[in-house]
């Protein structure tokens, strides 16, 4: 679990490493996160920007997702077979 921890590896990366079940080490994981939360340093000034960055980041492609998976508002309509023979010049 530390060397999730003391590393920032992927859990699933470590835990296939180790031969051991990937939620198995989850959990261990998050138990060992909740008892030592207040172990770690607080962050310094060029994490917390970095981590505003991320957030920002990450706010802005949960929006261009969410703006994908909807269907299209705008009355868009695919062209005609005949209009798109016509595009290309056949007729």
């Amino acid at each position: 679990m530390k060397m999730v921890i003391e590393t920032s590896r992927p859990i699933a990366r470590v835990a296939k490493e180790l031969g051991i079940n990937e939620g198995t080490l989850g959990n261990w994981v998050s138990i060992y996160r909740r008892e030592h939360a207040g172990d770690e340093p607080p962050l310094t000034v060029s994490e917390r920007a970095r981590l505003r960055e991320l957030e920002r980041e990450t706010r802005e492609h949960e929006g261009l997702m969410a703006l994908r998976s909807r269907p299209s508002g705008g009355g868009f309509k695919l062209p005609s077979a005949a209009l798109a023979e016509d595009c290309r010049g056949e007729r």
